[in-house]
């Protein structure tokens, strides 16, 4: 029952404290995660734009839950993770469409895309990603 794996994932992203400041929203399925968040001025640097914690925040979360999406057992950790910020975002709805790119026994490779509005493209990233010594089972949110 892939559909309820989904389900517990999703979750334990919305139950962990940081999103409690950041509130976005998660979708998981097979192989892919989409995150939508709402761009909150609090969210701005100095010269009044998102500041890039943001956008990897978005992108690595998109990216670590398309992985985790299949792997049913463990909570998978991220092991690098490269970003390009292709554009400035000052206003809107963010939106990271995550999705698995390669796979082996012991590491994941996954990307992810950062739009804003319909599909304007403000940053793109990739990662590596490992399985932990951490079973979902035991983790209190995934449930």
């Amino acid at each position: 029952m892939m559909g309820d794996h989904f389900r517990k994932l999703e979750n334990m992203y919305h139950a962990a404290p940081v999103n409690a400041y950041y509130n976005p929203r998660l979708e998981v399925s097979k192989g892919r995660a989409e995150l939508t968040m709402d761009v909150n001025p609090d969210f701005f640097h100095a010269a009044n734009a998102l500041h890039g914690s943001v956008y990897f925040k978005a992108l690595d979360d998109a990216a670590f839950f398309a992985v985790n999406s299949l792997v049913k057992d463990l909570f998978v950790v991220t092991v690098s993770f490269n970003i390009f910020l292709l554009r400035p975002v000052t206003e809107g709805t963010l939106r990271a469409e995550g999705y698995v790119t390669s796979r082996s026994r012991t590491l994941f490779v996954a990307e992810s895309v950062l739009y804003i509005g319909k599909d304007r493209q403000a940053a793109r990233g990739s990662g590596s990603f490992m399985r932990s010594s951490i079973p979902l089972a035991e983790v209190k949110a995934y449930a």
